[in-house]
């Protein structure tokens, strides 16, 4: 059967209270409740003076009966240890005194009348905050190899997220695969768009730069929040759903920059590879003496460039005996340098590496000492 005694002492509610019209009832509450917690207060104090006397009367207790055992052990000083004994028994009837009024106040504090502040205790309280524990900074090294291992076991999964056109869509996706929503698949979809644009895939980089700034935004918002971006993706939803028009505004903004942005990096990309290029097909076409025969040809006066454009050597052995001898010694020692002009090549062998295509040329025939041309 249940004991519903304790429900007779309680101290009634101060709102439950009838007051005269004249009596201030806020100013009455105030009172009241002031005067309850003193009398708390004046209770809670005297139950730990009691409490303090009661234990250190115990300790007194314990080192006199210590001090005892020592004297009975070296057999010496009886009248000391008398003394100790009566001290002892003393301490022994205080510490019942203490005993007894901690029981009287006990029975006291029972029969006390519950009030609003002693009707109830919290059993526990507990608050947990979903917060992201700040993390070291990791070095380029271990950023490229996370990255690294990620896109390797999740590429199909990321590009299907890439792939994705609805709201509903994506946020059931990225509930199915949590793992997803992160950096690494943010810098994914990046590298990926910026691929399709050198590709000229244009529709479809406009596409996933739309699921970019989707991953974009809900690390933001986890930035923001301080929380962990699986925590939070389905509030991006939530609140990208609901047509809010300033947040639909930037959200568009950003996606129309970042294409932008995409379209400028690979542009950047298609010039460094069409450079890299050239440069290797320059490296190609150096000759023995490391100059480039076009960069030569270009640099060669209008006339001796047109014996080289019509392959004319009986052209291009007058125009030369026509120059100034040291301009002719520099421009002709530049195109052996280049390969653009082949020394001791017999016709039918060697070929010009500029100047518009092939063509084969011999030496310029040197004068003999008897003043007649002749081949060198």
């Amino acid at each position: 059967m249940v004991d519903y005694s304790v429900w007779d002492h309680i101290e009634v509610s101060d709102d439950e209270d009838e007051t005269h019209p004249n009596i201030d009832t806020a100013s009455l509450f105030r009172w009241r409740h002031q005067a309850r917690v003193e009398r708390m207060e004046q209770f809670q104090k005297e139950k730990e003076e009691l409490d303090k006397g009661c234990r250190e009367c115990k300790r007194k207790l314990a080192e006199c009966q210590k001090k005892m055992k020592e004297l009975e052990v070296t057999e010496s000083g009886r009248g000391e240890l008398e003394k100790l004994q009566a001290e002892a028994q003393q301490l022994r009837n205080e510490e019942k005194s203490w005993e007894n009024k901690l029981e009287e106040l006990k029975k006291k504090e029972k029969n006390m009348p519950w009030n609003v502040d002693t009707l109830s205790k919290d059993g526990f309280s507990k608050s947990v905050f979903n917060v992201k524990p700040e993390e070291k900074e990791e070095t380029e090294e271990q950023k490229e190899k996370k990255h690294k291992t990620f896109v390797e076991r999740y590429e199909k999964q990321i590009k299907h997220f890439g792939m994705l056109r609805r709201w509903d869509d994506s946020q059931k996706y990225l509930s199915d695969n949590p793992h997803l929503v992160c950096e690494e698949t943010a810098n994914y979809l990046v590298i990926w768009c910026i691929d399709l644009e050198v590709e000229e895939k244009h529709a479809l980089m406009e596409q996933v730069a739309h699921q970019t700034i989707v991953m974009q935004f809900i690390l933001e918002l986890a930035k923001s929040l301080k929380v962990d971006p699986r925590a939070c993706f389905r509030q991006f939803f939530t609140k990208i759903k609901t047509a809010d028009q300033q947040y639909m505004e930037g959200f568009n903004d950003e996606l129309d920059a970042f294409k932008e942005r995409v379209r400028g990096r690979a542009k950047a990309r298609i010039e460094k590879a069409m450079k890299e290029y050239e440069e290797e097909e320059r490296q190609k076409r150096l000759g023995p003496g490391g100059l480039d025969p076009v960069e030569v040809y270009e640099s060669l006066p209008p006339e001796l460039q047109k014996c080289f454009d019509v392959k004319d050597v009986q052209m291009l052995q007058d125009t030369i005996s026509k120059m100034d001898p040291t301009e002719a010694k520099y421009h002709m020692q530049r195109c052996i340098d280049s390969g653009l002009w082949v020394p001791n090549a017999k016709t039918g062998e060697g070929a010009e590496k500029g100047g518009g295509g092939e063509a084969v040329y011999e030496e310029i025939p040197k004068e003999n000492g008897d003043g007649e041309k002749g081949d060198a």
